[in-house]
């Protein structure tokens, strides 16, 4: 079993008139989640400050967990690391009105098998050929792990979405659960709600990494994006660094979109960010983005 770790719980007080009772913002930490599905993960939900005063949320399914809420300093002669600090960006959205409040579920990713997980297993045949003309790091992996996204998606939908919605003030339905992350985070955000757009209502895809097995899983794509007028995607990328290889990519992965009837900036967009890399400070600083975009009229 998983061992619960309330990392925050505190409590508050302001007098005005008669004393008033307002909640502050609480990160829950389940270790080791278990699963018939993947390996044991740890799990750390963000709740706002707003979570005890309204009926129910939307929430927020954001993979590489162990990223977006907290900083943490690196080894010697390394600079610190901030994170995503998704939490400031939406207290941040919530005071200014421009989304509603939500909470956040972290999915941890489980290190050396994160690529398993996160790339996607579909089309099956085409991946395998990828992978026997990929470098020896991808083919040593697939060797001991195979690609797992497809067990680790039902993990997501039958046991910790379940959970979470058994467990918490939810709006479990699907038009209020979205997913988001960065690089192969982004690919198995758009992965997860092709094969689940029942359960997902929009994905936030930041710096996608299509590179993947040169680009595989647009192959996909093609044939399995949803239907458009019911889901949403964010899609992004930098200039520079990694991310200077996706632009080819994503003007394909556009490509698709206006083919399959998405409308840009109604169900779907795309944003260029000039000078800007592959890494944690750049997604921070426009998180903003896909959360103001996805929650629109929600």
């Amino acid at each position: 079993m998983y061992k619960l770790c309330l990392i925050i719980f505190t409590f508050f007080f302001i007098s005005c008139n008669k004393k008033k009772q307002i909640f502050a913002e609480r990160y829950v930490v389940y270790n080791n989640f278990p699963s018939k599905y993947v390996i044991p993960r740890d799990i750390e939900i963000w709740l706002p400050k707003q979570y005890d005063t309204i009926p129910s949320l939307p929430v927020l399914y954001m993979f590489d967990g162990k990223n977006i809420f907290h900083g943490r300093k690196g080894w010697i002669g390394e600079k610190y690391d901030h994170g995503w600090q998704v939490d400031k960006t939406l207290d941040s959205l919530f005071l200014a009105g421009t989304v509603p409040p939500l909470m956040v579920v972290g999915i941890f990713n489980s290190g050396m098998k994160r690529f398993t997980e996160y790339m996607p297993a579909k089309p099956k045949k085409l991946i395998q050929s990828k992978v026997k003309n990929s470098n020896d790091r991808i083919r040593k992996s697939y060797k001991n792990y195979g690609i797992t996204s497809d067990l680790f998606l039902k993990f997501l939908v039958e046991e910790l979405k379940p959970f979470v919605d058994n467990n918490y003030k939810t709006q479990s339905r699907m038009q209020s659960t979205f997913l988001a992350g960065s690089s192969m985070g982004g690919l198995i955000s758009a992965y997860a709600i092709c094969e689940y757009p029942e359960i997902f209502a929009g994905a936030a895809c930041l710096s996608t990494h299509w590179p993947a097995l040169n680009g595989v899983f647009i192959e996909y794509l093609k044939k399995n994006i949803p239907d458009s007028g019911i889901n949403k995607f964010y899609f992004d990328f930098g200039t520079i660094g990694l991310d200077s290889l996706y632009e080819p990519y994503q003007l394909t992965v556009d490509s698709i979109m206006i083919a399959n009837g998405y409308k840009k900036n109604i169900n779907w967009i795309t944003k260029k960010f000039i000078d800007e890399d592959h890494n944690k400070d750049f997604w921070r600083e426009r998180f903003h983005y896909p959360i103001e975009f996805l929650l629109l009229d929600n």
